[in-house]
């Protein structure tokens, strides 16, 4: 067992052949030996092996976050003491910059402009938690006069974080940092697919003063590690995003122990293109609204509505534009859309593809799965756009998850309300209009967490993201957050100088 030291991080560097497990403040190797490979999406190659957590080294882990809340000293520093550690984290993360960029491509096969910013979003994400937790505070209520009543605000305890694929740091940033921002203890389980770089993370947050126990960090198999950590009566909290079913799935099993979950699920995001919409910005945002990050984010906007009379217009330069996106080198600067994460997801998406075919959908752009010179061994998809789709199509209803965006046309507000909000899901949306006031109006219509107006971007760190419906339910990177992963308590004293009798006995 390696103990990780100040400034051991500078010494290491951050590509290696082997990733350990960080449990109570060690790197430690599986207690079984089993290791996860993980390769390169882009070309197919192995880029290291990962020791692969078992239900016992899950229980150290447990033992270790329930040791070091229950007996540490992390919640009860004082605030600014905790917001100094988070501000330490970022400067770390932000000094190693590129080295995270780097291996979060490697392990995701990202396009380098999507690994800067969720590099970038993750530094942030500490630095706003930094903040946000100085001013969280309780509250003092109005009560009879001999009384007095004020609550506080107490971390929840300990908290399994289960990450997904796609977002692998910038989604272990969210979690960790306002967990920790309040005292919990955390345990996070990174994705057996892309676990490297909350790995780092985990190390940083130790270099950075955070003690051993307070974070640790196991990529293992989610229906193994994951289920024994939800289900686990020592774990208070869960926070996972993820697929719907699999959602649903940890809210039935962490209800026979009462914990708190927060769930950010699947979506199928509807765009909203009105007639008086700015053509050419809409045609933009549209494009980095489905094909940023290969189209494999859960607020792709997937769904695409266009009214009928700007339709051909719109269509025309959409998909002019989508024929001049860039595959292949993830380095390239010129590169728009990167690898898809493994062949499983690429089959995926284009059995959605050859399926909506089938049913008489027409394809515009793309369709078929793609090798881009150099990196045939890679995984990767055409960016593709369907026409001709009806509402039943699977394509339609279902999240596909890559770099494929459906179109249909509408003819008036009503029937583009009625559009967006037929689906299960309810994470994303966008309008595009130069009238405000439908813009409002619309917004308050549309049954969705987030609500994009005249702009391509979802969330920075300080604003809600999380979803309605099958969605999920909680809102991450927010000061809404922290209630999250706090208890209130409410302490109701009495200053009178008569003693209380209320039985008059």
């Amino acid at each position: 067992m390696a103990t990780i030291r100040e400034n051991e991080l500078e010494k290491e560097s951050m590509k290696r052949d082997f990733y350990h497990l960080i449990i109570n403040g060690e790197k430690v190797k599986s207690s079984t030996g089993d290791t996860i490979q993980t390769f390169n999406p882009a070309t197919g190659e192995l880029i290291a092996e990962v020791a692969k957590a078992s239900k016992e080294d899950a229980e150290k882990a447990v033992e270790a976050a329930r040791n070091a809340f229950d007996h540490g000293k992390w919640k009860l520093f004082p605030v600014g003491r905790r917001a100094q550690v988070l501000n330490k984290i970022a400067a770390i993360m932000r000094a190693r910059f590129n080295e995270l960029v780097e291996l979060e491509m490697l392990d995701t096969g990202k396009a380098l402009h999507a690994a800067q910013g969720q590099v970038s979003q993750a530094i942030e994400d500490f630095e706003f938690y930094a903040g946000a937790i100085v001013g969280h505070r309780g509250t003092v209520n109005n009560v009879p006069g001999q009384f007095h009543n004020y609550t506080e605000k107490e971390p929840v305890g300990v908290c399994a974080q289960i990450i997904p694929w796609n977002y692998p740091l910038m989604m272990a940033a969210w979690k960790i940092a306002p967990a920790i921002a309040v005292g919990c203890s955390v345990i996070v389980k990174p994705a057996s697919l892309t676990p490297l770089t909350a790995i780092i993370l985990g190390e940083i947050c130790l270099e950075a003063g955070v003690p051993a126990g307070v974070v640790n960090v196991i990529p293992g198999s989610g229906a193994e590690v994951g289920n024994f950590l939800v289900e686990h009566p020592r774990v208070n909290k869960v926070a996972f995003t993820g697929s719907t079913p699999i959602g649903k799935d940890i809210m039935g099993k962490a209800s026979d122990t009462l914990k708190r979950v927060t769930l950010e699920l699947g979506g199928k995001s509807p765009s909203l293109v009105f007639e008086d919409a700015d053509i050419d910005a809409a045609v933009d945002g549209s494009l980095f609204g489905i094909f940023y990050n290969s189209g494999q984010s859960c607020e792709a906007r997937s769904r695409l509505y266009v009214h009928e009379d700007i339709y051909d217009e719109f269509m025309s330069k959409f998909v002019e534009k989508a024929k001049k996106l860039q595959m292949g080198n993830p380095f390239d600067k010129g590169t728009h859309v990167g690898a898809i994460i493994d062949q499983g997801q690429l089959d995926t998406i284009d059995g959605y593809v050859q399926s909506a075919k089938k049913d008489g959908a027409e394809i515009l752009v793309g369709g078929n799965v793609a090798k881009p010179e150099g990196y045939e061994n890679g995984f990767w998809y055409e960016p593709t756009i369907i026409a001709n789709v009806t509402h039943d199509m699977k394509a339609v209803t279902d999240e596909i998850f890559g770099p494929v965006v459906v179109v249909m046309k509408f003819k008036d507000e009503k029937e583009a309300i009625r559009l967006a909000n037929d689906t299960e899901f309810g994470l994303g949306s966008a309008i595009w209009s130069k009238d405000g006031a439908r813009a409002t109006r619309v917004a308050n219509q549309i049954q969705a967490g987030i609500v994009m107006v005249n702009c391509p971007f979802s969330a920075f760190p300080g604003t809600p993201f999380g979803g309605y419906k099958q969605s999920g339910f909680g809102r991450e990177l927010c000061i809404e957050t922290l209630d999250l992963y706090t208890e209130t308590k409410s302490i109701l004293s009495y200053y009178g100088s008569r003693p209380l009798n209320p039985f008059g006995l």
